[in-house]
């Protein structure tokens, strides 16, 4: 009877600690979100892919991470967690002009890496794609100042405007709140 009490306050302390733990996790973990552009010319080639560069986009990781009291050297990854393209204009531009498209990241002192992709895009499509992201850990790429985005197209009609399309990101933060 002794040993069935001792393992019933074991196993009831023992799961009191995991519900706790994952609780705490919870805490550690928390999204940031960056927005960029890039635009695509009129008359670009077809079945060709080009490359499109974002402007520079600042993180203030520390900042970002200071709202969440933690810091650059706690985060153990970051991961993107979606990627969302639209199209900001020409306001009646659809998708339908473009075959596929991949996304890349590059920081300073860093390789290029691939970290969103969508392929044979239907002709039915309108302006949003959301792109199927890859399971890098990006946290060297931003925790830095800045990262720059890569995207290559391939088109499959010609287009007689420029499109300008917004590159919405989210990243998957887990860090270490104050050391713990």
């Amino acid at each position: 009877m002794k040993n069935n009490a001792i393992k019933l306050i074991a196993i009831s302390f023992l799961s009191l600690l995991f519900v706790q733990c994952t609780e705490l996790d919870e805490y550690t973990m928390f999204d940031l979100e960056y927005t960029s552009s890039v635009s695509i010319p009129a008359s670009s080639g077809i079945n060709l892919p080009f490359d499109l560069f974002s402007p520079e986009v600042a993180t203030n990781a520390e900042t970002e991470l200071g709202f969440h009291d933690t810091n650059k050297e706690l985060v153990e990854e970051i991961t993107l967690d979606e990627m969302i393209l639209t199209i900001t204009s020409p306001s009646d531009q659809r998708f339908d002009f473009v075959k596929s498209i991949e996304i890349f990241i590059e920081a300073d002192g860093l390789s290029e890496l691939r970290v969103a992709y969508i392929e044979e895009i239907p002709d039915n499509i309108g302006a949003e794609l959301e792109l199927t992201t890859l399971e890098n850990n990006l946290r060297e790429y931003i925790i830095k100042d800045k990262f720059t985005l890569r995207a290559k197209v391939v088109t499959d009609k010609f287009i007689t405007q420029q499109v300008n399309i917004s590159l919405a990101s989210r990243y998957h933060v887990d860090a270490k709140i104050l050391g713990l």
